[in-house]
């Protein structure tokens, strides 16, 4: 009784800690703006503006709705991407903190992780506005593959960010490094064109890319109010896979953390 009473005050410690990191990033993001949260709703719509206008008034690709399919999956990306890109840093810029209170020091990337996903999660609804303007609405199917899709991207994301958060404090210049491989990444994976553009000898390569089937599912479930079980299977093992080396990775170099950082 006494050992159950102990692990449900430190599941309850751990979520009050994380829940107040979140709290903090969010404020720290937005300090002194004027739009304050509204900036990570209109980034990604404009951003999706400018591709709009390169890729389906200047290159006419043949996507129907095509705003609908760049912002299906241009919000799971911001997610993954603003969230690796700030994970970096994350340890340096909580030094003090590391330094001077002992606790799981991997709750500070998922801190990052969950507050990007907030600013996902909020930005839903303007997807949906953008499906209604075309005809489409929300499936049944978005309360099961929501929820899902979230613990994937969860999994994936946070075992990307500890890598390289861990690995940071030790190598500043993979900063720099982690940033020009996001903006690699985005362009070899189906965001701005769909798979069945890419030629048939390069399929494969698409694989070997574990946010393909992570996006193609986002997309599937958002525009078909579907999934699919091949990419979910895909997806669902390379954040299995990622999450353990990033936890591996974390437990190798944690115990050096206050004294490098």
């Amino acid at each position: 009784m006494i050992e159950a009473n102990s692990n449900r005050y430190r599941v309850r410690h751990f979520c009050d800690l994380l829940l107040a990191l979140i709290s903090k990033e969010i404020r720290l993001k937005y300090k002194n703006t004027f739009l304050g949260f509204i900036w990570t709703i209109i980034y990604p719509l404009l951003f999706s503006l400018i591709l709009f206008m390169a890729f389906k008034v200047i290159f006419k690709i043949r996507v129907e709705n095509y705003i609908i399919f760049l912002l299906a999956a241009l919000f799971p990306w911001e997610w993954f991407a603003n969230s690796v890109n700030a994970s970096t840093l994350v340890y340096i810029a909580n030094a003090s903190l590391i330094k001077k209170v002992k606790f799981p020091r991997y709750i500070i990337p998922l801190s990052v992780v969950g507050h990007n996903m907030v600013h996902f999660l909020l930005s839903l609804p303007v997807l949906i506005v953008f499906l209604a303007f075309y005809g489409k609405y929300p499936s049944y199917m978005w309360l099961l593959g929501i929820p899902l899709l979230l613990i994937i991207q969860i999994m994936l994301t946070l075992g990307v960010s500890l890598i390289v958060a861990s690995l940071n404090i030790f190598f500043r210049d993979l900063t720099y490094i982690v940033v020009i491989f996001i903006s690699f990444l985005f362009y070899f994976t189906p965001i701005l064109y769909p798979e069945t553009m890419v030629p048939k000898q390069y399929i494969p390569f698409l694989y070997i890319n574990p946010l393909f089937p992570l996006i193609a599912s986002w997309r599937k479930l958002f525009i078909n109010g579907g999934l699919d079980p091949v990419y979910l299977t895909a997806a669902f093992s390379y954040a299995l896979v990622i999450l353990a080396i990033g936890f591996w990775t974390y437990n190798r170099l944690e115990w050096r953390f206050a004294e490098v950082v």
